[in-house]
């Protein structure tokens, strides 16, 4: 057989990859343009963070930015797919996050990190810090305008979902070891349905040997072997981590769905933090009845309206 037909591994229905390093990613990859946004006047543009490794993102800027009077909380926002699928280009990413900056009124700063397996992990992780250092630097002034003279850096907000949401959470724990630029400091996080796992099931969690399989291999497929799934990056709640107590923010909102296979590790998070020493807030959101990130392909109903107006109370708080 052509090793180029030759299956590697696949995780349906998100990406196949081939003995001969081929990558076919079955979703993920349509992209619209930057734009305003009709349904709520919301502008969008991209920029490029870093040339040399294309780190990029989007920036999203509310109508409310036109009249401004007092700055605007800024939130970091890191998409999910498994680390090694979607940009903030891709439709569902960019609508929910300009539906998200109409609602909360802010400014968000959609990443767009490079994916695995060509870039493992912890590439991802790598981009995505530089990025957080980016945004951090225009604290006093910087030649991104948005940033430099619209934001409130006494207000910055990391998000994510699923593998982004595993994101935020190690860049929280990284600004706890070293720092942002200029000593901006992050005010929250919120999660939606994030990626964590372990060798051991926890809670409810399913024991289908088949699922976690599945799960368990595409970690090995986007870390490229380098990390078990009970290192601090799949698990931080893992015995020996100390990685917890060090999360670098003043509360945390973890959402998670009843029939979603990661929500255990969800409330476990949340556990993990509380049991921590932490000295912060941590609140869950648990959708009763909904899959895994149902809200980007159902915005209007009513669980997905419940789960934005959560999000829009945790960062509009002081």
């Amino acid at each position: 057989m052509d090793s180029k037909a030759e299956l590697q591994f696949e995780y349906l229905p998100f990406i196949r990859t081939y003995k001969s390093g081929l990558v076919e990613r079955l979703c993920g990859t349509e992209i619209l343009p930057a734009t305003t946004y009709p349904a709520t006047g919301v502008v969008s543009k991209d920029v490029i963070i870093d040339s040399d490794t294309s780190i990029a993102a989007r920036l999203f800027l509310p109508t409310s930015a036109r009249h401004l009077r007092n700055k605007l909380p800024i939130v970091v926002y890191y998409h999910g797919g498994g680390f090694c699928i979607g940009s903030p280009y891709c439709p569902p990413y960019h609508f929910f996050v300009s539906s998200l900056v109409a609602r909360a009124n802010v400014i968000a700063v959609s990443v767009d990190y490079r994916l695995a397996p060509e870039h493992p992990l912890p590439i991802a992780y790598d981009d995505s810090l530089r990025a957080l250092q980016w945004v951090a630097s225009h604290a006093k002034g910087g030649h991104e305008e948005w940033l430099a003279n619209l934001a409130d850096f006494e207000h910055l907000f990391l998000a994510g979902d699923s593998a982004g949401a595993n994101i935020a959470h190690r860049m929280a724990v990284r600004a706890g070891e070293a720092g942002l630029k200029h000593g901006v400091r992050i005010k929250g996080m919120a999660f939606l349905h994030p990626f964590f796992w372990g060798t051991q099931p926890v809670g409810l969690e399913t024991r289908d040997a088949g699922v976690r399989a599945g799960i368990e291999g595409l970690w090995q497929l986007v870390c490229a072997g380098r990390m078990g799934m009970d290192d601090e990056c799949a698990n931080p709640m893992a015995d020996g981590v100390a990685g917890m107590a060090g999360v670098a923010c003043e509360r945390v909102l973890v959402c998670v769905a009843e029939m979603d296979v990661l929500r255990e590790r969800g409330k476990a998070y949340c556990e993990g933090l509380t049991k921590s020493g932490w000295g912060g807030e941590v609140d869950l959101l648990e959708s009763v009845g909904e899959e895994h990130v149902f809200y980007m392909f159902r915005p209007e109903c009513k669980k997905a309206l419940e789960l934005m107006e959560r999000l829009v109370a945790f960062f509009s708080r002081d």
